[in-house]
Protein backbone atom coordinates (compact mmCIF):
# COMPACT_ATOMS: atom_id res chain seq x y z
CA UNK A 1 0.00 0.00 0.00
CA UNK A 2 1.66 3.35 -1.05
CA UNK A 3 0.75 6.91 -0.26
CA UNK A 4 1.14 9.63 -1.89
CA UNK A 5 1.12 13.54 -0.96
CA UNK A 6 -0.31 16.46 -3.08
CA UNK A 7 2.44 19.44 -3.08
CA UNK A 8 -0.97 21.67 -2.70
CA UNK A 9 -1.05 23.76 0.15
CA UNK A 10 -5.02 24.84 0.07
CA UNK A 11 -7.20 24.98 3.34
CA UNK A 12 -9.86 22.44 2.27
CA UNK A 13 -7.55 19.27 1.69
CA UNK A 14 -9.65 16.47 1.00
CA UNK A 15 -7.73 12.27 1.84
CA UNK A 16 -9.10 9.93 -1.03
CA UNK A 17 -8.18 6.09 -2.13
CA UNK A 18 -8.04 5.42 -5.24
CA UNK A 19 -8.54 1.72 -6.26
CA UNK A 20 -7.92 0.59 -9.74
CA UNK A 21 -6.53 -3.06 -9.94
CA UNK A 22 -4.38 -2.08 -13.56
CA UNK A 23 -1.69 -0.29 -12.21
CA UNK A 24 -1.56 1.99 -15.81
CA UNK A 25 -4.96 3.21 -14.18
CA UNK A 26 -4.20 3.55 -11.06
CA UNK A 27 -1.12 5.62 -11.44
CA UNK A 28 -3.04 7.89 -14.25
CA UNK A 29 -5.90 8.23 -11.44
CA UNK A 30 -3.63 9.11 -8.58
CA UNK A 31 -1.94 11.76 -11.04
CA UNK A 32 -5.08 13.48 -11.94
CA UNK A 33 -6.01 13.72 -8.03
CA UNK A 34 -3.13 14.88 -6.86
CA UNK A 35 -3.32 17.59 -9.56
CA UNK A 36 -6.49 18.70 -8.56
CA UNK A 37 -5.71 21.41 -5.70
CA UNK A 38 -8.23 20.48 -3.14
CA UNK A 39 -7.22 17.09 -2.92
CA UNK A 40 -4.39 16.63 -0.14
CA UNK A 41 -3.90 12.85 0.39
CA UNK A 42 -4.05 9.89 -1.83
CA UNK A 43 -4.23 6.31 -0.87
CA UNK A 44 -4.03 3.59 -3.48
CA UNK A 45 -5.18 0.00 -3.03
CA UNK A 46 -4.68 -2.42 -6.41
CA UNK A 47 -8.35 -4.12 -5.39
CA UNK A 48 -10.98 -4.07 -3.54
CA UNK A 49 -10.18 -6.56 -0.50
CA UNK A 50 -7.19 -4.67 -0.44
CA UNK A 51 -8.89 -0.83 0.45
CA UNK A 52 -11.61 -3.05 2.63
CA UNK A 53 -8.60 -4.01 4.67
CA UNK A 54 -7.53 -0.25 4.57
CA UNK A 55 -10.42 1.63 5.14
CA UNK A 56 -11.74 -1.06 7.91
CA UNK A 57 -8.96 -2.92 9.30
CA UNK A 58 -5.88 -1.15 8.81
CA UNK A 59 -4.69 0.93 12.18
CA UNK A 60 -3.32 3.56 9.83
CA UNK A 61 -2.93 6.60 12.50
CA UNK A 62 -4.51 9.26 9.78
CA UNK A 63 -7.84 7.01 9.57
CA UNK A 64 -8.14 6.19 13.06
CA UNK A 65 -7.73 10.55 14.28
CA UNK A 66 -10.13 10.72 11.19
CA UNK A 67 -12.46 7.91 13.27
CA UNK A 68 -12.31 9.48 16.54
CA UNK A 69 -13.41 12.43 15.59
CA UNK A 70 -16.64 11.03 13.98
CA UNK A 71 -15.19 10.89 10.33
CA UNK A 72 -15.05 8.23 7.50
CA UNK A 73 -11.91 7.03 7.13
CA UNK A 74 -11.27 8.70 3.77
CA UNK A 75 -13.85 11.39 2.28
CA UNK A 76 -13.98 9.77 -1.21
CA UNK A 77 -13.43 6.52 -2.87
CA UNK A 78 -12.78 6.55 -6.06
CA UNK A 79 -12.61 3.28 -7.78
CA UNK A 80 -13.02 1.30 -10.69
CA UNK A 81 -15.94 -1.63 -10.95
CA UNK A 82 -14.47 -4.92 -12.52
CA UNK A 83 -11.68 -5.86 -10.55
CA UNK A 84 -10.57 -9.55 -9.37
CA UNK A 85 -12.45 -11.07 -6.29
CA UNK A 86 -14.79 -8.25 -5.37
CA UNK A 87 -16.10 -5.84 -7.51
CA UNK A 88 -16.44 -2.61 -7.26
CA UNK A 89 -20.06 -2.62 -6.88
CA UNK A 90 -19.93 -5.22 -4.26
CA UNK A 91 -17.25 -3.03 -2.66
CA UNK A 92 -19.56 -0.11 -2.70
CA UNK A 93 -21.96 -1.40 -0.59
CA UNK A 94 -19.89 -2.60 2.24
CA UNK A 95 -18.82 1.20 1.93
CA UNK A 96 -22.25 2.07 2.38
CA UNK A 97 -22.65 0.61 5.92
CA UNK A 98 -20.12 2.38 7.34
CA UNK A 99 -21.08 5.18 9.19
CA UNK A 100 -20.29 7.49 8.16
CA UNK A 101 -19.43 6.25 5.05
CA UNK A 102 -16.98 7.75 2.82
CA UNK A 103 -18.46 9.02 -0.63
CA UNK A 104 -17.97 6.93 -4.06
CA UNK A 105 -16.95 8.17 -7.05
CA UNK A 106 -16.48 5.09 -9.54
CA UNK A 107 -14.00 5.42 -12.62
CA UNK A 108 -14.29 2.67 -15.27
CA UNK A 109 -14.00 1.98 -18.69
CA UNK A 110 -17.85 0.24 -18.38
CA UNK A 111 -20.23 2.21 -19.75
CA UNK A 112 -22.95 0.06 -18.66
CA UNK A 113 -23.50 0.74 -14.73
CA UNK A 114 -24.18 3.67 -14.29
CA UNK A 115 -27.68 3.37 -13.06
CA UNK A 116 -26.31 0.69 -10.72
CA UNK A 117 -23.72 2.86 -9.70
CA UNK A 118 -26.15 6.02 -8.90
CA UNK A 119 -28.33 3.88 -7.30
CA UNK A 120 -25.95 2.87 -4.74
CA UNK A 121 -25.58 6.56 -3.60
CA UNK A 122 -22.15 7.13 -6.16
CA UNK A 123 -21.90 10.98 -6.76
CA UNK A 124 -20.47 10.69 -9.94
CA UNK A 125 -19.43 7.90 -13.02
CA UNK A 126 -16.50 8.93 -14.82
CA UNK A 127 -15.22 6.67 -17.64
CA UNK A 128 -11.27 5.97 -18.65
CA UNK A 129 -9.63 7.15 -20.09
CA UNK A 130 -9.27 9.42 -16.87
CA UNK A 131 -9.31 12.97 -18.24
CA UNK A 132 -8.44 15.72 -15.45
CA UNK A 133 -11.31 17.99 -16.43
CA UNK A 134 -13.67 15.59 -16.34
CA UNK A 135 -12.13 14.09 -12.78
CA UNK A 136 -12.29 17.56 -11.46
CA UNK A 137 -15.97 18.14 -11.73
CA UNK A 138 -16.24 14.59 -9.79
CA UNK A 139 -14.30 16.07 -6.91
CA UNK A 140 -15.86 19.39 -6.90
CA UNK A 141 -19.26 17.02 -6.67
CA UNK A 142 -17.77 15.66 -4.12
CA UNK A 143 -16.56 18.92 -2.54
CA UNK A 144 -20.46 20.16 -2.71
CA UNK A 145 -21.65 16.77 -1.25
CA UNK A 146 -19.30 17.33 1.84
CA UNK A 147 -20.46 20.84 2.37
CA UNK A 148 -24.11 20.26 2.07
CA UNK A 149 -23.33 17.20 4.84
CA UNK A 150 -23.65 18.40 8.47
CA UNK A 151 -20.44 17.92 10.23
CA UNK A 152 -20.06 15.20 12.75
CA UNK A 153 -20.57 17.07 16.83
CA UNK A 154 -17.01 14.84 17.13
CA UNK A 155 -15.46 16.75 14.52
CA UNK A 156 -16.75 19.99 15.46
CA UNK A 157 -14.14 20.37 18.37
CA UNK A 158 -12.42 19.03 21.13
CA UNK A 159 -14.72 17.66 23.88
CA UNK A 160 -17.65 16.39 21.82
CA UNK A 161 -18.90 12.92 22.07
CA UNK A 162 -17.58 10.61 19.67
CA UNK A 163 -20.04 9.20 16.78
CA UNK A 164 -20.97 5.18 17.15
CA UNK A 165 -20.29 3.35 14.54
CA UNK A 166 -22.54 0.72 13.19
CA UNK A 167 -21.42 -3.20 13.52
CA UNK A 168 -18.02 -3.16 11.71
CA UNK A 169 -17.13 -5.87 8.84
CA UNK A 170 -14.08 -7.75 8.56
CA UNK A 171 -12.50 -8.69 5.45
CA UNK A 172 -11.74 -12.29 5.44
CA UNK A 173 -9.84 -14.01 2.37
CA UNK A 174 -9.73 -17.79 1.69
CA UNK A 175 -8.81 -19.59 -1.60
CA UNK A 176 -9.03 -16.18 -3.49
CA UNK A 177 -12.68 -15.25 -2.18
CA UNK A 178 -13.50 -12.27 0.05
CA UNK A 179 -15.64 -13.04 2.69
CA UNK A 180 -16.83 -9.79 5.00
CA UNK A 181 -17.71 -11.15 8.43
CA UNK A 182 -19.80 -8.55 10.31
CA UNK A 183 -18.48 -8.73 14.21
CA UNK A 184 -21.69 -8.99 15.72
CA UNK A 185 -21.18 -12.25 14.36
CA UNK A 186 -17.93 -13.11 16.36
CA UNK A 187 -18.42 -14.97 19.37
CA UNK A 188 -14.83 -15.27 20.38
CA UNK A 189 -11.58 -14.51 19.21
CA UNK A 190 -8.20 -16.72 19.96
CA UNK A 191 -4.74 -15.51 19.08
CA UNK A 192 -2.77 -17.48 17.11
CA UNK A 193 0.69 -14.98 16.24
CA UNK A 194 -0.08 -12.22 14.54
CA UNK A 195 -2.53 -13.78 13.28
CA UNK A 196 -6.73 -13.80 15.36
CA UNK A 197 -9.01 -16.29 14.63
CA UNK A 198 -12.45 -15.29 14.78
CA UNK A 199 -15.25 -18.25 15.78
CA UNK A 200 -19.00 -16.81 14.55
CA UNK A 201 -21.74 -18.30 14.44
CA UNK A 202 -20.88 -20.05 10.96
CA UNK A 203 -17.36 -21.22 11.57
CA UNK A 204 -13.79 -19.84 12.17
CA UNK A 205 -11.88 -17.31 10.16
CA UNK A 206 -8.29 -16.31 10.28
CA UNK A 207 -7.45 -12.38 9.99
CA UNK A 208 -3.90 -10.50 10.29
CA UNK A 209 -4.65 -8.56 12.90
CA UNK A 210 -2.93 -9.13 16.30
CA UNK A 211 -5.14 -9.50 19.41
CA UNK A 212 -4.03 -6.81 21.37
CA UNK A 213 -5.30 -4.58 18.17
CA UNK A 214 -9.07 -5.81 18.42
CA UNK A 215 -9.20 -5.85 21.69
CA UNK A 216 -8.58 -1.88 21.60
CA UNK A 217 -11.01 -1.43 18.65
CA UNK A 218 -13.68 -3.85 19.90
CA UNK A 219 -14.12 -2.37 23.98
CA UNK A 220 -16.84 -0.17 23.24
CA UNK A 221 -18.71 -2.90 21.52
CA UNK A 222 -18.84 -5.47 24.08
CA UNK A 223 -15.95 -7.45 23.94
CA UNK A 224 -13.42 -8.10 26.83
CA UNK A 225 -10.16 -9.55 27.08
CA UNK A 226 -10.07 -12.67 29.41
CA UNK A 227 -6.96 -14.71 28.82
CA UNK A 228 -3.74 -13.47 26.64
CA UNK A 229 -5.43 -15.66 24.18
CA UNK A 230 -8.55 -15.28 24.73
CA UNK A 231 -11.36 -12.20 23.77
CA UNK A 232 -15.02 -12.79 24.33
CA UNK A 233 -18.04 -11.01 23.60
CA UNK A 234 -19.34 -10.27 27.04
CA UNK A 235 -23.16 -10.75 26.03
CA UNK A 236 -22.43 -14.33 25.13
CA UNK A 237 -20.77 -15.29 28.68
CA UNK A 238 -23.53 -17.08 30.52
CA UNK A 239 -21.16 -18.48 33.35
CA UNK A 240 -18.23 -17.70 35.26
CA UNK A 241 -17.06 -20.60 37.28
CA UNK A 242 -14.31 -21.57 39.24
CA UNK A 243 -12.24 -24.67 37.83
CA UNK A 244 -9.53 -27.39 38.17
CA UNK A 245 -7.09 -25.06 36.95
CA UNK A 246 -9.07 -21.29 37.85
CA UNK A 247 -11.57 -19.69 36.53
CA UNK A 248 -13.44 -19.97 33.43
CA UNK A 249 -16.29 -18.36 31.49
CA UNK A 250 -18.99 -20.75 29.53
CA UNK A 251 -20.19 -19.47 26.19
CA UNK A 252 -23.83 -19.73 25.24
CA UNK A 253 -25.34 -23.01 26.71
CA UNK A 254 -21.91 -24.71 27.22
CA UNK A 255 -21.07 -24.41 23.60
CA UNK A 256 -17.65 -23.25 24.61
CA UNK A 257 -15.53 -23.01 27.95
CA UNK A 258 -12.28 -20.68 28.02
CA UNK A 259 -10.21 -19.81 30.72
CA UNK A 260 -9.56 -16.59 32.55
CA UNK A 261 -6.17 -16.07 33.46
CA UNK A 262 -5.62 -14.76 37.32
CA UNK A 263 -4.84 -10.92 35.24
CA UNK A 264 -8.00 -10.52 34.07
CA UNK A 265 -10.21 -11.84 36.57
CA UNK A 266 -11.17 -8.79 38.20
CA UNK A 267 -11.94 -6.62 35.35
CA UNK A 268 -13.91 -9.76 33.77
CA UNK A 269 -15.64 -8.74 37.47
CA UNK A 270 -16.35 -5.82 37.52
CA UNK A 271 -17.45 -5.93 33.54
CA UNK A 272 -19.84 -8.52 34.08
CA UNK A 273 -21.41 -7.01 36.69
CA UNK A 274 -21.95 -3.38 35.30
CA UNK A 275 -23.46 -4.91 32.80
CA UNK A 276 -26.07 -6.97 34.58
CA UNK A 277 -26.69 -3.40 36.19
CA UNK A 278 -27.31 -2.05 33.25
CA UNK A 279 -29.73 -4.39 32.19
Amino acid sequence: MRVTVSAHDDTRRLVVLAVDDELPGLSELVHCLNSNPVIGTVHEAVDASEALRKLIASDDPEFRARKERGLAPVDAVFADITMPGLSGMEMSRVLNALRPAPLLVFVTGRDDEAVNAFELGAVDYVLKPCKQDRLDRAIQRVVEKLQATPMPEAAAGPGAAPVKNDDEVIPVELAGTTKLIPRSSVRWVEAQGDYARLFTTDGSHLVRIPLAQLEERWEKAGFVRIHRSFLVALSLITELRMGQGGYQVVIGNEEKVLPVSRRHTRELKDRLVGSTRNG
